[in-house]
């Protein structure tokens, strides 16, 4: 009377989800740096496209994001992705996924 693990649902990991079981739910955005002046840090701009709720306007806000470059390699104008980690210092909380785009 042993039941396979294979064929039982609770074995089956859910849709959407990593290999390890919980979803991943880390934040990943796209934005334009505007500031390399500290060591492994670089701000970055971050324009969101939102509907204003009574005018139904699309409206920009923008967020300046502090984000761990370990290498040192964004420049001002780049194109970066950047994904939400755990905090790195009292205001860093992002870091530098990849670069899109750099500057030209």
């Amino acid at each position: 009377m042993s039941e396979s693990t294979a064929d039982s649902p609770a074995a089956a990991p859910e849709a959407g989800t990593p290999e390890g079981g919980r979803p991943n739910r880390r934040k990943v955005r796209e934005g334009t740096v505007a500031s390399t002046g500290m060591d492994k840090t670089v701000v970055v701009t971050v324009v969101d496209r939102v509907r204003h709720r009574r005018y139904a306007k699309t409206v920009q806000r923008t967020k300046r994001l502090y984000v761990h470059d370990e290498a040192n390699d964004a420049r001002v104008g780049d194109r970066v992705r950047v994904a939400e980690t755990r905090p790195l210092s009292k205001t860093k909380r992002w870091r530098l996924v990849e670069i899109v785009e750099r500057a030209r």
